[in-house]
C-alpha cells in the first residue's frame, strides 16, 4: 500500500509568521505532528510519502504514485482540505480524513467527499480503520466512543518523513488534556480534563530520534497545558536537563502553560534549567469579571501582572493570548488589554476576537440561547475570520473597532520596539541564573538561524523605517549591556515584519465582515 499523507495550507494568521519566516529562510513555523504520529501507527510495510502543502503543492506524480490518501486538518485549514479531497477523488483515490477539524465537525460540508472519517485520537481509531481496510470496506466512520488512549503507547512520530530545513521549529508532545474548564476552549472536548502524559524515557527517545536526524535548535512542546500534570512534569524535567547536558544542549524549548506556573517556584526553575526559553499563557483579559464568567478561574487566583513578572524573572519569555468579546465585557476592554501588555512588557501578545468553537461549553450555551450565527454553508462564520460568530452583548462594530485599535497600538513599530527592548532587559536578569554551559549551547543554536535575516532586518528597520535611529540605539544597548538576550531581541524584531503586514490584511477582512453582517 502506497499512502500519500497530505497536510493542507494554513492561511495567513497571527501565528503563521510569514514575514518573519522569510527572514529566517524557512517556509513553515511547525511540522504536522499529528500526521507523522498517524504515519507511525500505520503498517511498517506500507510506503509513505508526506506532502506538506505549506512547503510544496501536490504533484501529478504524487497522485499517480498513491493508492490511498490520508489527510489531517485543523479548523483554519478546512477550505484547502476540501480542495485536496476533491483533487484526490478526481484522481480516483480513496480518501481518509482525521484531525481536530474532522473530530469536532464530522458533518461539515468539506468532509462529505471523504471515504473514511478517522475521528478522535489515532491510537484507538487508526487500528479500527486498518481492520476495515482488511475487510475490504470502502467507507467508514471510526470513533473512540469516549475512550481515551494511554499516550504511553503512542509511537515515536515519523520525523524522518519531514523535510526539516523548511521548518522554524520542531514539534513534540508530552501530554494531552487540561484539568481546567474554560468555557470557550475545545481542548477538554477533544482530549479530556485528565492530563495524560508520556513517560520521560519515551519523550527522550523522541529527542534521540530528532538528534540523530540532525535537528538542532528550538522544539515546541505542543501540549495545550504542559503543566496540567505537575507531578509528571517534575519527573521529566531533571531527566531532560541531564539529557541536554550530555548532548551539549542541542535544543531549546517553547510550550504552553496555565498561569498557575507563576505560583510554583520549583517548576519554573526546573523548566529554565532544562532548556525552556518561552512559554505561552492564555491570559485572555485583565477584566476579572470576564474571567469569572468564562470560567477561567485559574487566572483569578494570582495577580496577573505579578505572574508575568515572576515567570520572566526565571528566564522564561512570556508570550500571551488575549480575547475581546466575552459576555459581561464593558467598553474600553481593548484599551485595558493594551495597557496591561504595555505595563508588563509582553512582546508577543496575540489579541483576537472570541469565537464559539463547536461542541464547547460556550457553543452549547449560545446555541440554547439562540445566539449562534450561521453562514450560508451552515458552518460558523468566525472560523478563519476575525469577527465573533454569535450575537454579542455589546455592539459588534464596537468590539471590532477596539480589536483593530489594540492591534495597531501594540504593533506600531515605535511602541513595539520599545516594548521589546524593555522586556528583554528584564529577561536578561532571569537568563543569567542559567549555568554557563547551557547559555553557550543556546546562543549557538539561536545565532545559526538569526544571522540569515539580520541583513534584511537592518535594511528595513535600520535604514528605511522612521524608527531607524531608535533601532540602532536599542540594538547597541542590548549588544553591550544585555548580550545574553541579543538573539532573542533580534528574533522578536523580525517577528514585527510579519505583524506589520498582517495588520493591513485583518483591517480589510474585518471591515468586509462588518459590511456583510450589516446586510
Amino acid at each position: 500500500m502506497r499512502v500519500l499523507l497530505l497536510y493542507p495550507q494554513f492561511p495567513i494568521t497571527f501565528w503563521s509568521l510569514h514575514g518573519a519566516l522569510e527572514l529566517l529562510g524557512r517556509k513553515v513555523l511547525l511540522p504536522p505532528l499529528g500526521l507523522i504520529t498517524v504515519a507511525a501507527l500505520l503498517p511498517e510495510r506500507w510506503e509513505l510519502r508526506l506532502v506538506d502543502t505549506n512547503i510544496r503543492p501536490v504533484s501529478l506524480q504524487d497522485w499517480a504514485w498513491a493508492d490511498l490518501v490520508i489527510a489531517s486538518a485543523m479548523l483554519v485549514q478546512r477550505h484547502h482540505l476540501a480542495q485536496l479531497v476533491r483533487s484526490a477523488k478526481e484522481h480516483q483515490l480513496p480518501v481518509a480524513v482525521g484531525g481536530p477539524f474532522a473530530t469536532s465537525t464530522p458533518d461539515a460540508a468539506e468532509l462529505r467527499e471523504a471515504d473514511y472519517l478517522i475521528l478522535d485520537e489515532g491510537e484507538i481509531t487508526i487500528p479500527l480503520f486498518l481492520k476495515a481496510l482488511e475487510r475490504g470496506q470502502k467507507q467508514g466512520l471510526f470513533k473512540a466512543g469516549g475512550e481515551r488512549p494511554d499516550v504511553q503507547t503512542s509511537p515515536i512520530p515519523r520525523f524522518d518523513l519531514l523535510d526539516q530545513q523548511h521548518y522554524s521549529l520542531m514539534a513534540v508532545q508530552f501530554s494531552r488534556g487540561c484539568p481546567y474548564q474554560c468555557e470557550f476552549c475545545d481542548i477538554i472536548v477533544l482530549y479530556g480534563r485528565k492530563p495524560r502524559t508520556k513517560e520521560p524515557s519515551q519523550l527522550l527517545a523522541e529527542f534521540d530520534c530528532l538528534y540523530r536526524l540532525g535537528w538542532r535548535g528550538e522544539i515546541f512542546l505542543v501540549d495545550d497545558n504542559f503543566i496540567g500534570n505537575k507531578r509528571n512534569v517534575k519527573r521529566l524535567l531533571p531527566v531532560l536537563q541531564h539529557w541536554q547536558r550530555i548532548h551539549n544542549w542541542p535544543f531549546s524549548f517553547t510550550t504552553e502553560a496555565s498561569l498557575d506556573l507563576a505560583q510554583d517556584e520549583e517548576l519554573m526553575i526546573a523548566m529554565a534549567m532544562a532548556g525552556f526559553e518561552r512559554v505561552f499563557l492564555g491570559i485572555e483579559t485583565p477584566d476579572q469579571n470576564s474571567l469569572k464568567l468564562t470560567h477561567k478561574d485559574q487566572n483569578t487566583r494570582h495577580p496577573l501582572d505579578q505572574a508575568v513578572v515572576d515567570i520572566t524573572a526565571h528566564g522564561l519569555e512570556v508570550m500571551a493570548g488575549f480575547i475581546l468579546g466575552f459576555d459581561g465585557e464593558t467598553s474600553g476592554a481593548g484599551d485595558r488589554i493594551v495597557q496591561f501588555i504595555e505595563r508588563t512588557g509582553i512582546p508577543l501578545a496575540m489579541v483576537g476576537i472570541l469565537i464559539a468553537l463547536p461542541n464547547t461549553a460556550l457553543w452549547d450555551r449560545l446555541q440554547k440561547e439562540g445566539r449562534l450565527l450561521e453562514s450560508s454553508d451552515g458552518f460558523d462564520q468566525g472560523v478563519q475570520t476575525h469577527l465573533l460568530n454569535f450575537r454579542t452583548q455589546r455592539p459588534m462594530p464596537e468590539i471590532a473597532g477596539e480589536f483593530l485599535e489594540a492591534f495597531s497600538a501594540l504593533y506600531d513599530p515605535h511602541a513595539y520596539l520599545e516594548r521589546v527592548y524593555r522586556y528583554c532587559c528584564a529577561l536578561d536578569a532571569g537568563r543569567r541564573r542559567i549555568s554557563s554551559d547551557q547559555r553557550q549551547g543556546r546562543n549557538w543554536n539561536q545565532g545559526s538561524v538569526l544571522l540569515r535575516g539580520l541583513t534584511i532586518l537592518c535594511w528595513r528597520q535600520g535604514l528605511r523605517r522612521k524608527t531607524r535611529w531608535l533601532f540602532w540605539k536599542r540594538l547597541i544597548q542590548i549588544s553591550t549591556q544585555h548580550s545574553l538576550v541579543l538573539g532573542e531581541y533580534l528574533w522578536l524584531l523580525m517577528l514585527n515584519e510579519h505583524f506589520i503586514s498582517y495588520q493591513a490584511s485583518i483591517k480589510d477582512q474585518v471591515q468586509q465582515q462588518l459590511k456583510l453582517l450589516a446586510t
